[in-house]
């Protein structure tokens, strides 16, 4: 933020450097109709003469210096507006993770929050779903943490492709994530989460474990997150008690 001020304190100064260079051509343009009034006279004296080339000397000089100017204003506002533009490109990642694109953990809460608040103004239909990738330690022990990273990364696509394009999806832990999906019930999300894990078991090998909470009158984004958190820890019981073996990566 400092440095985007910076950057707009370098557009005004060029703006200023604009407003000098035209005052500077408007006295050359006073300069040279008094010169050319003079002109209009046949038979000048020496001195006034070595006057009249001194004043128009000195247009032309303030007209070297205003053209100095914009070019140098111009530069400046180029080089600003650049700077702003990174800038700002910096500021709307700089909440994602490096890694998956997923929003970071603190600014993934404020989203969610919003998202409640605003599914409290529509039908209140709000469904959070905590989702786990099964196995991942294995897959890094077996295959290294590059084929861990890719796992993540294959899972937050295929979130994105199989979740509405404004659903929020965060990084809540190494491998485990936070997806909101508003206007929707248990069911849908269900369906749209047993996608997701089919499809991570074909791309990767590897599925995922999912824990679903629907929004209640009185929740909290705490006590909803930590209701699907409950039903994810349940799901991963039921599984182990069928003993239902993770996917293996081929």
């Amino acid at each position: 933020m400092a440095r985007t001020d910076s950057s707009r304190r370098r557009l005004s100064t060029a703006e200023r450097r604009d407003a000098t260079s035209r005052e500077r051509d408007h006295a050359a343009d006073l300069l040279d109709t008094e010169s050319s009034e003079a002109d209009r006279i046949t038979e000048l004296p020496s001195a006034v003469a070595a006057e009249l080339a001194r004043v128009r000397e000195r247009a032309a000089a303030d007209r070297r210096r205003a053209a100095a100017d914009r070019e140098r204003a111009a530069r400046e506002r180029s080089e600003a507006a650049a700077e702003i533009a990174r800038l700002n490109a910096e500021l709307e990642t700089a909440h994602l993770d490096d890694l998956t694109g997923a929003y970071r953990r603190e600014m993934g809460n404020l989203t969610l929050q919003h998202e409640i608040e605003r599914a409290r103004r529509g039908d209140g239909s709000f469904v959070i779903a905590f989702v786990d990738v099964d196995g991942m330690k294995q897959v890094n022990d077996r295959d290294g943490h590059a084929a861990g990273d890719q796992v993540l990364k294959t899972l937050v696509w295929t979130m994105r492709a199989r979740l509405r394009p404004f659903d929020p999806i965060v990084r809540y832990g190494g491998d485990e994530f936070v997806a909101g999906l508003g206007g929707a019930c248990l069911q849908e999300a269900e369906e749209r989460f047993d996608l997701v894990c089919a499809e991570m078991c074909d791309e990767v090998g590897v599925g995922i474990t999912v824990g679903l909470a629907e929004l209640e009158p009185d929740d909290t984004l705490e006590r909803l997150t930590n209701r699907a958190d409950a039903s994810l820890v349940e799901a991963k019981a039921r599984r182990v008690a069928k003993g239902c073996a993770s996917p293996k990566r081929p």
